[in-house]
C-alpha cells in the first residue's frame, strides 16, 4: 500500500470513529468538522448505510457554510432538495435552510447577490425545498422568486456564469431549466399565479428556441417536464429514456462525462481526457433518478440494477465518488453526486 493510500485509510478510520461516538449528535455549525478529502482511493463501505449518507451531506454542507460562507450548486444548494429524502433517518439540518433565508432577506438587500445565477438558483431550490418539507410556499421563497423574475431577461434566460465548470456553470440553458424545475416544484400551484405567469411565458419561449446543448441537459429538461407541463413533447421524453439506457454500463451505473459527450462546455481544464468508461455516483445517481422522473418503474431490471450498483458503492465517510469534469482537484461534483445517489436511492424504494 502507498503512503497516501496509508494516510487517507488512517484518516477514514478516524473519522469512522468520530462518527460512532457523535452518532446521535447532529452535525451543527458549531461542531461541523472538515469531511475527509476527496479522493478516488477511498475504500468502499461493506454495507450501504443510510445514516452515514445523511450525515456526509450534513457535513458537507455546513462545511462549505461555514468556511466559505456562500452557496453553490454541487454542495450546500444541492442539500437543499436530497436532505428530504433521509428525513426518515434523521432530521435535515435547520441552519443551512436558514443561510439561504439570510441571504434572501438580508445579504440580498445590502449588498445585494453576487451574481444573477445565485438568485434563481436560491429561488428555485428554496422552493423545492418547501415542496419536500412544508408542503407550503414560504414568504422567503416568494420573496425569492420575486427578485428572480426582475432579473429576467427580455428572451425569458438569465445572465448566467459560464465558468467553464460543467454541468452547472457553463452555460445558460442549465440555468432557465433549473428556475423552470423550481416553479414547477413551488407548492401551492404557484406556477399558475398571476406573479408568475409573465415569468413561466418567458422560460417556455426560452426552451422552445434553444435546445438543450447535451443529453445532460436534456436529462434536466425532462426533470423540469415532470413538474411544469409542456416543456418537452412526449416522442423527446421516449428518446431520451432510450439514450440514457444506452449509456448505461454492463456494472448497472453510468459515467457522469458521457452524458456531457459531443458538448463543447464540457472540455476540461487541464486537457486530460474525460473519464468516459467508469461509472461514478453522479452519473449513476442523476440518470437512476431522472429515469423514475420519466416514469420508468422502480421494478424495472435495470434500475434495480442501478441502485444495486449505488449501494455497493458507497464510500468510507458515507458519500459517493465523481471525477470532476473540470481537472483533477477537489471533486466537488461527488457532493453534487452523492445528493443524487441518496435521491434515486429513495426514488426506487417500493
Amino acid at each position: 500500500m502507498s503512503r497516501f493510500k496509508l494516510m487517507l485509510s488512517m484518516v477514514l478510520a478516524l473519522f469512522a470513529l468520530e462518527l460512532s461516538a457523535g452518532e446521535n449528535s447532529p452535525v451543527t455549525l458549531e461542531n461541523v468538522e472538515a469531511p475527509p478529502e476527496i479522493s478516488p482511493d477511498e475504500p468502499l463501505r461493506s454495507k450501504f448505510s443510510a445514516p452515514l449518507a445523511a450525515r456526509y451531506l450534513d457535513t458537507a454542507a455546513l462545511h462549505w457554510q461555514k468556511q466559505r460562507k456562500c452557496g453553490t450548486c454541487h454542495t450546500n444548494f444541492a442539500y437543499l432538495v436530497a436532505r428530504p429524502a433521509l428525513k426518515s433517518v434523521s432530521p435535515p439540518s435547520q441552519e443551512v435552510r436558514k443561510f439561504f433565508e439570510s441571504m434572501v432577506e438580508k445579504r440580498w438587500e445590502d449588498p445585494g447577490p453576487r451574481w444573477d445565477a445565485e438568485v434563481v438558483v436560491a429561488a428555485s431550490l428554496l422552493a423545492a425545498n418547501d415542496r419536500l418539507t412544508t408542503g407550503k410556499l414560504n414568504p422567503v421563497t416568494r420573496k425569492a422568486f420575486r427578485r428572480m423574475w426582475k432579473l429576467q431577461r427580455k428572451d425569458g434566460g438569465w445572465d448566467w456564469l459560464e465558468c467553464g465548470w460543467p454541468p452547472m456553470e457553463s452555460d445558460a440553458h442549465y440555468g432557465v431549466t433549473l428556475a423552470a424545475l423550481g416553479v414547477g416544484m413551488a407548492p401551492g400551484d404557484y406556477a399558475s399565479s398571476e406573479e408568475a405567469k409573465a415569468g413561466v411565458e418567458g422560460i417556455r419561449r426560452y426552451l422552445a428556441k434553444n435546445s438543450p446543448p447535451s443529453l445532460h441537459h436534456q436529462a434536466m429538461l425532462l426533470w423540469a417536464s415532470a413538474n411544469l407541463e409542456g416543456l418537452m413533447k412526449k416522442k423527446d421524453q421516449e428518446a431520451l429514456l432510450t439514450a440514457l439506457f444506452k449509456l448505461q454500463r454492463p456494472d448497472g451505473g453510468w459515467a457522469m462525462a458521457s452524458l456531457l459527450e459531443g458538448w463543447e462546455g464540457h472540455k476540461r481544464k487541464d486537457n486530460k481526457k474525460q473519464e468516459l468508461e467508469k461509472s461514478d455516483g453522479y452519473g449513476t445517481g442523476f440518470v437512476t433518478y431522472i429515469l423514475r422522473q420519466g416514469g420508468v418503474p422502480a421494478t424495472d431490471a435495470r434500475l434495480r440494477k442501478a441502485v444495486s450498483w449505488l449501494k455497493t458503492n458507497q464510500r468510507q465517510s458515507g458519500r459517493w465518488f465523481t471525477r470532476s469534469p473540470t481537472r483533477d482537484s477537489k471533486h466537488f461534483i461527488s457532493n453534487a453526486g452523492t445528493a443524487f445517489a441518496v435521491m434515486a436511492i429513495e426514488a426506487c424504494l417500493p
